[in-house]
């Protein structure tokens, strides 16, 4: 389900964003969650910001994920982070002018055998250094929390403060509210080359003319890879396509989102569940993979059961890719809007796999299914980061199909970063250097 593009029709009649500005402060390349959230918390600094996206506010995977706000199961090198963005979630949401289903529900995470059940304790015991109200449940507690009968789960992990969302609303909510701040927001708008000057950034060239700034922050998503190559600099980001799916109205027997191996289920604010296999997922097979295939062997390895890996037109697409100069239209103008056809036969075997693990589903019916790319890097986390051979630019990207839910708190951390503030978290494990560093 895609929200409606920000600007209507009415707004491009009017004066304000219908033109693009000659200078900025800083301009955000991306209209998804990481990008509109560092909009948003530099407008609140006073800072005049210019949001570029491509296509429309949300429109790729932003719009398109599951919807979760975790902080359970999250690597240490992001807890800390997600466990600010929660905080910011809960400070933005009663400023928005919409409701868009923020609920502390809770993140329950299934134990079916031994293996699973060392997973979940293992990660318990790194998250009781930071003091999270998640505990593990024994085999009857997992079971009434399911409605089961049975002891097929030998375990439950629940963290009660985690959240939810929906993405296709909250995303264009917060952009609003940016906008309310200052900000200006220009979809349809892509942004094809980096201006520099001595060395440094001095403005960005998009489609539509140039606009002088200082700092660049690029948001793009699972385009950045892309951008920065035509820019000459490296990131080993990947996309990997995951399809979900929305049923139709079932029982509510929990507030909490549930991840198990055969299917994970969130409950909708429409009453019905959003559902999806956690990492099962296409790879299309381009060019770009073999440069980095080293890097991203350990994720391959450890997903090979459930991810598909494919050779197709992606990869015939991908050999006719070149470089453009800024006077040329670029690959973002040519594909607005990533929409991906979803794995129908995948999300066939995805429903019935809830249907049997949760029985309050067992009549539960695919009310609509669809997929989005996920940028991925070869160690699963984003780049926060200033890029030091190119003073002035800022990256914010390689979410890694879990950035809906830190995206306040990476929107925060990268506004404190442009603006020349240290971070009160450390993000060590998210620089950019790390993919350089031996």
């Amino acid at each position: 389900m895609l929200p409606p593009p920000l600007t209507t029709a009415a707004d491009r009649g009017q004066a304000g964003d219908r033109l693009l500005p000659e200078a900025a402060d800083v301009v955000v390349i991306g209209g998804g969650i990481a990008g509109i959230s560092t909009a948003y918390y530099l407008a609140t600094r006073g800072v005049r910001v210019v949001v570029c996206e491509k296509g429309r506010v949300a429109g790729e995977q932003s719009s398109r994920n599951w919807g979760w706000i975790r902080k359970q199961n999250r690597d240490p090198g992001e807890l800390a982070l997600m466990i600010e963005s929660l905080r910011r979630w809960h400070e933005i949401v009663p400023t928005l002018d919409e409701d868009i289903g923020f609920t502390v529900g809770g993140v329950t995470s299934l134990a079916e055998t031994e293996a699973e059940l060392a997973e979940r304790e293992a990660w318990l015991e790194h998250a009781r250094a930071y003091q999270l109200d998640t505990r593990l449940l024994g085999p009857e507690e997992a079971a009434a929390m399911l409605g089961r009968s049975d002891r097929r789960v030998r375990a439950a992990l629940t963290t009660p403060s985690d959240a939810r969302a929906e993405p296709w609303k909250a995303v264009p909510a917060i952009a609003r509210a940016a906008r309310a701040l200052g900000a200006e927001i220009h979809e349809a708008t892509a942004v094809r080359a980096l201006d520099r000057q001595a060395g440094r950034i001095s403005g960005v060239v998009t489609e539509r003319g140039t606009i002088r700034c200082a700092s660049v922050v690029l948001a793009g998503g699972v385009w950045s890879r892309a951008f920065l190559e035509n820019a000459g600099l490296a990131l080993p980001q990947l996309g990997v396509k995951s399809s979900v799916l929305r049923t139709t109205a079932a029982p509510r027997f929990s507030e909490s989102a549930f991840g198990a191996k055969g299917a994970s289920i969130r409950p909708r604010a429409d009453g019905g569940y959003t559902i999806a296999r956690s990492g099962a997922a296409t790879f299309d097979i381009i060019p770009a993979a073999f440069r980095h295939l080293g890097a991203f062997t350990p994720i391959l390895r450890r997903n090979w059961r459930i991810m598909r890996l494919r050779f197709g037109k992606p990869f015939f697409d991908a050999l006719q890719s070149r470089r453009w100069q800024p006077d040329q239209a670029s690959p973002f103008e040519a594909i607005r809007v990533l929409h991906p056809d979803p794995d129908t036969h995948l999300l066939d075997d995805v429903l019935r796999a809830a249907r049997d693990l949760y029985p309050a589903l067992a009549e539960a019916k695919a009310a609509q299914q669809w997929a989005g790319i996920i940028d991925v890097t070869p160690d699963e986390l984003p780049v926060l980061d200033a890029v030091a051979t190119l003073p002035g630019l800022f990256l914010a990207t390689g979410f890694s199909g879990h950035g809906f839910g830190i995206g306040p708190g990476a929107g925060h951390a990268m506004a404190e970063i442009v603006t020349g503030r240290r971070p009160a978290i450390d993000l060590s494990a998210l620089r950019y250097a790390r993919f350089s560093s031996p």
